[in-house]
């Protein structure tokens, strides 16, 4: 069994980069480090800067953005991966791999694991999804059921895969990260339709979204093989990389806990009500020694929210040692956060969060109108796609806009395409790449830059 876990580790821990063979690494710069690095310095990460956190457009600078809330997710990967890497090298001898290894993939996949959100956040989701619903478009064409299905179940976990795998980098080749970044970003190895015996079968946390379009199949298979995750529906559907856990982990610590810190710095929620749910879940006392010499709400919240994170941290690597062997065989695909003592006073902060953050209604106003901004850019958008194509009428406006959709999403598929006219871009000559290609433009926006570019196409303000 030891051996038998040894060589497991081994292939999960893949260095080969996607797209472009084995690494070349060294002690002092790994693989998994470059992979980190090339993440920070891509367009798409940058981008996250002003993307929906929770609240959208806001004029704080002390609400976090997605860009703040990777950065410290990463932060709280790399922890959890160190601490579990030096356990699992000690238990199976992996002679190959250092502690830190464990900690830069974890840090990398949960750089990015926001990536791919359309602006406005999951709301903006729900708004890529709705447009194609109600679009003539699905019914006009005889997509596949997998193809139809990534539209209307339209996924922003599926849409970074797709960034860090074609998007990103020169003409397209994606960041080539390794294996074992990537398999680790996807907490969801499994595509939008796996048909009709399995889509309503299918249980478990990995399971609950989809990971990767149909258009992008062969590479997550390839990446599957390569890491050897275990296939539970052929060709569709995996179980997790172990290492996915600890994403999600960082990610929900994060993210329940910082985003509370927020609301109560924005008087969402009380400073006292935010206190008492951070201090149950650091198990520390409000009138502890340390927190006696505090007298600052601020400094008071940002000690209890340290101490809640380290102890969050603490439980999670205790029940992901303890249930090595379920994770490694695919048995267990849970929330590893919900197999710990702070359950309960995770889903305190949850329900809390539900009732006073996310339904805040400068939240509610904003991710409101993010269904007119999205809504009105895809209609402006694939109309003038589908007329370039000759499926519609085209008129000089769809010919100026689409002169406005940059090359590198047109022809993001790099199949045949149809030559609209003197010096204008070519667009697919599949339906299902066309429609690909400008969600893929519109989700790669920032909160921002949709905001303003609605409001120039429809008249409403005037550049310059």
């Amino acid at each position: 069994m030891q051996s038998s876990n040894h060589s497991r580790w081994q292939q999960l821990l893949s260095s080969t980069r996607q797209g472009a063979g084995q690494a070349l690494t060294r002690p002092e710069r790994t693989a998994f480090q470059q992979d980190y690095d090339r993440i920070v310095f891509s367009s798409a990460f940058r981008r996250l800067k002003d993307k929906t956190q929770v609240f959208p457009l806001s004029k704080s600078d002390y609400v976090r953005t997605r860009l703040t809330h990777s950065l410290e997710a990463s932060c709280v990967g790399r922890s959890l991966g160190i601490l579990i890497g030096r356990e699992i090298i000690g238990r199976h001898q992996l002679t190959r791999h250092e502690a830190s290894d464990f900690g830069a993939i974890t840090a990398a996949a949960c750089l990015a694991h926001d990536i791919g959100n359309p602006p406005f956040g999951h709301a903006g989701e729900d708004a890529i999804r709705e447009w194609f619903v109600s679009s003539h478009l699905l019914k006009k064409y005889h997509l596949s059921a997998a193809q139809h299905a990534d539209f209307v179940n339209y996924e922003g976990n599926a849409q970074g895969f797709r960034t860090l795998t074609r998007l990103q980098g020169p003409s397209n080749p994606g960041l080539q990260l390794t294996r074992a970044v990537l398999a680790t970003f996807s907490k969801y190895p499994r595509a939008s339709d796996l048909g009709a015996e399995n889509n309503n079968t299918l249980e478990g946390a990995s399971a609950k979204k989809f990971g990767f379009f149909q258009h992008d199949a062969e590479s997550f298979s390839t990446i599957a093989s390569s890491t050897g995750l275990i296939e539970r529906v052929s060709g569709c559907a995996w179980h997790r990389h172990p290492l996915s856990f600890l994403v999600e982990v960082a990610d929900d610590v994060c993210y329940l806990i910082v985003d509370l810190e927020d609301a109560a710095r924005l008087g969402f929620v009380s400073y006292k009500e935010a206190e008492q749910l951070l201090a149950n879940l650091a198990s520390e006392s409000t009138s502890s020694t340390r927190m006696s010499r505090l007298y600052d709400d601020k400094e008071r919240l940002e000690y209890l929210r340290a101490k809640a994170i380290g102890h969050l941290v603490d439980k999670a690597t205790e029940a992901f040692l303890d249930l090595e062997i379920p994770i490694l065989e695919g048995t267990f695909d849970d929330d590893l956060l919900s197999v710990t003592s702070c359950h309960q006073h995770l889903q305190d902060i949850r329900e809390l969060s539900n009732k006073h953050i996310y339904s805040a209604r400068p939240a509610l106003e904003i991710e409101t109108a993010g269904f007119e901004v999205l809504g009105g850019l895809l209609d402006l958008f694939c109309n003038a796609v589908e007329a370039s194509a000759g499926e519609q009428r085209q008129g000089t406006r769809e010919h100026m806009l689409l002169k406005l959709i940059p090359s590198q999403f047109l022809l993001a598929g790099n199949d045949d395409a149809i030559d609209s006219g003197s010096n204008a871009p070519q667009v697919s000559t599949d339906p299902y790449l066309r429609m690909l290609s400008i969600a893929d433009f519109i989700s790669g926006m920032t909160d921002s830059y949709a905001v303003d570019l609605y409001r120039k196409l429809k008249g409403i303000d005037l550049p310059g």
